[in-house]
């Protein structure tokens, strides 16, 4: 019952996916948060992909792609583990996230590949582009969200909107919330209880 297509169309995405300003210096960090509240997420490392609900089913996915033009790939996130295919909310609804495998299942799948993948991110990408469903489906993919596009629906902060979108149905990117009491040691405990090599998903 899975749909084979003989390629993946390309879709101009209707919100531009740009690139944000990156610092791995934490005292950068403490000084563009001030004294502001704050949502310290993880920046899991697969494929940007963005899904569009329409009356409360999932009507398209797309990735990233360029940022300005993405692959449909909807068939294939039908199949993810943990896509919601109904929403409790009938407005239009759009949400990124990125489309992982875990290391678990990653060691699992390249343990049966002739060609092993050297990194989850690359078996990923490959696997959200699938031409037939139900080999993605094998792939055991997984999508985490991490960001509410239509944020019109829940325009309070960040934190309320993660909120939202686990109540939704969504797995979304594990993230510490930091008041706007927080002091620069709150942030320095925050970061360093964040350890990539515990994770159960690459990071980057």
């Amino acid at each position: 019952g899975y749909e084979v297509l003989s390629e993946l169309p390309k879709e101009r995405h209707e919100s531009p996916m740009l690139s944000l300003d990156k610092t791995k210096e934490r005292s950068r960090l403490k000084e563009f948060l001030g004294s502001h509240k704050a949502v310290i997420s993880w920046k899991m490392d697969g494929l940007t992909i963005v899904l569009t609900y329409r009356n409360g089913e999932l009507y398209k996915a797309v990735t990233r792609g360029n940022g300005e033009v993405g692959e449909v790939i909807t068939n294939n996130a039908k199949v993810f583990q943990n896509v919601p295919l109904t929403i409790p909310i009938s407005e239009a609804f759009e949400v990124r996230g990125e489309g992982v495998i875990s290391w678990k299942n990653f060691d699992t799948i390249n343990a049966d590949l002739d060609d092993a993948y050297s990194h989850p991110r690359n078996l990923a990408a490959g696997s959200v582009r699938k031409l037939d469903a139900s080999e993605a489906q094998k792939r055991m993919l997984e999508f985490w969200a991490f960001d509410l596009v239509s944020d019109s629906l829940e325009s309070g902060s960040k934190h309320a909107q993660q909120q939202l979108l686990a109540r939704c149905g969504f797995s979304v990117v594990p993230y510490l919330y930091l008041p706007s009491s927080s002091t620069a040691h709150d942030l320095e405990l925050a970061i360093s209880s964040m350890q990539p090599a515990k994770f159960e998903y690459p990071v980057d």
